[in-house]
């Protein structure tokens, strides 16, 4: 014991201890250049993603465009017709598509999407709608349907 503490109730020795140190605070910089080189490297493979994203989004556009339309058109080939033909003029060269008719038209279709679930007469009907009145065909709004939501670019010439 030393001469300052004797005599002294326990709580005057409390009284005359030092508070601790407060430690230093740690930085949320990180410690190495390596985990801000990861850092960099994760936040442009996230924005390189996002632009990939909004770009597809962005060119698939019509595609939701046509769908809703399909869904106003009530079933009526002629018009589920007319949005197929609006679909493919905006996802292929209008050079490539605009003058297609009858059998030329219905093998664009077939080309550019999997139709085989549906008959040749509904895909004739579908391409023959334009031109005559009063037809119905219940499939013709799925064929259109099916084939906005699958064709593809790829393989047509």
């Amino acid at each position: 014991m030393t001469p300052d503490t004797e005599g002294k109730s326990l709580v005057e020795l409390l009284d005359m201890l030092k508070p601790a140190p407060e430690p230093a605070p740690i930085s949320m910089v990180p410690q190495t250049w390596g985990w801000g080189v990861l850092a960099v490297a994760l936040l442009l493979v996230v924005g390189l993603i996002l632009v990939a994203i909004l770009r597809r989004r962005q060119s698939n556009a019509y595609r939701r465009y046509a769908l809703k339309e399909l869904d106003r058109c009530q079933n009526d080939p002629a018009k589920a017709a007319e949005i197929v033909r609006r679909a493919a003029l905006v996802a292929f060269p209008r050079s490539q598509v605009a003058g297609l008719t009858g059998a030329d038209w219905t093998n664009f279709l077939g080309q550019t999407a999997d139709l085989s679930g549906f008959s040749a007469s509904a895909l004739g009907n579908l391409a023959a709608a334009p031109y005559r009145k009063g037809v119905t065909d219940p499939d013709a709004a799925e064929l259109a349907r099916h084939w906005i939501k699958s064709h593809r670019s790829k393989g047509v010439a």
